[in-house]
């Protein structure tokens, strides 16, 4: 069990970057919003063209991503929506015992669906094509927009990080369950993000 919590950590500490990266993602779509704001109506003001479907699109890319990368830290600090009618009188033991069937029943196969579902599509917009040879990436419809490729593949990335947390979180309400010492103050921790030594 030792083993598996150490990766459990090892999990928890890229889910904490990719966590902290995601923050400055909100300052960096302002930015992209602010710029882009500015220059359309100052473009306007002095007639000439400032801004292009570039930057537009930047910060829809810059919104998708904080969502993406933002599912794992979701998961591992337990702020996603949780109707609690019984769950919150249950003992630590039955609440790791219930979060740990639904992670292996509805979690992790959702990922790995999600994956196998987006591999093709993702592909093609890298340029794959149907006799196997690579073509042209996939380009936005929109003049001076950016390729779509990138931003495809990031839902990949989204699910194989979610993924990774689901099975560190799976480890640890196992741990719990089987009454491992610390473990429960290692996913309390983990909610109330509260460093451990």
């Amino acid at each position: 069990m030792r083993v598996l919590l150490n990766l459990s950590r090892a999990i928890d500490r890229l889910t904490e970057i990719i966590g902290s990266l995601t923050g400055w993602m909100v300052i960096l779509t302002i930015a992209v919003g602010f710029y882009n704001v500015v220059a359309r109506y100052l473009g306007r003001l002095i007639g000439v063209q400032l801004s292009s479907n570039a930057p537009i699109e930047l910060q829809w890319y810059l919104f998708s991503l904080m969502f993406f990368l933002g599912f794992p830290y979701i998961l591992k600090h337990s702020a996603n929506v949780r109707v609690d009618f019984f769950y919150t009188n249950w003992t630590a033991k039955q609440q790791a015992l219930v979060d740990f069937i639904g992670t292996m029943l509805f979690t992790i196969p959702f990922c790995i669906l999600g994956i196998g579902v987006t591999i093709g599509p993702v592909l093609q917009s890298w340029g794959l094509l149907p006799d196997g040879s690579w073509g042209a990436w996939e380009l936005s419809p929109d003049a001076n927009g950016l390729p779509r490729a990138p931003i495809k593949t990031m839902i990949i990335v989204a699910f194989v990080t979610l993924l990774l947390q689901a099975i560190s979180q799976a480890i640890k309400y196992l741990s719990v369950y089987k009454g491992y010492p610390h473990a429960a103050e290692i996913i309390q921790a983990d909610v109330e993000n509260i460093p451990l030594e």
